[in-house]
């Protein structure tokens, strides 16, 4: 049994009140207000702790790198605005698998990436 310390659950904190994918310097610097001390080694300890534990998955988006988000979401994709430079969950999918793939293909799972520029920085951008 792990003892759940009060950083991991700063860091659940965090994932709970910023419902998108994250990555480590957002953790960070959400969780250091929740925890002061909280650290980069820290938060990597842990983020392994909650994706072995099926509490996160690991997103390896084309620009933002190494994003996580919580699991249970269902299928869905993601929206990175280039303004501010975050990724949005997008719910759903429109993607039809099969009849996107050439004859011969088995397609065993997709990721799709929007980019562009989220509602909060539309307005910032005009």
């Amino acid at each position: 049994m792990r003892r759940n310390t009060t950083q991991r659950k700063a860091i659940e904190e965090v994932f709970r009140q910023h419902e998108r994918p994250l990555g480590v310097d957002d953790i960070l610097a959400y969780g250091r207000k929740l925890v002061e001390s909280l650290n980069q080694a820290t938060v990597y300890r842990n983020l392994k702790i909650l994706i072995d534990d099926g509490w996160l998955i690991r997103i390896t988006h084309p620009s933002l790198g190494v994003l996580y988000e919580r699991t249970g979401k269902g299928h869905h994709h993601h929206f990175h605005c280039r303004e501010c430079n975050r990724a949005f969950e997008l719910p759903g999918c429109a993607l039809k698998e099969k009849e996107s793939a050439p004859d011969g293909f088995v397609v065993e799972d997709h990721e799709v990436f929007l980019f562009g520029v989220c509602p909060s920085c539309v307005g910032v951008t005009k």
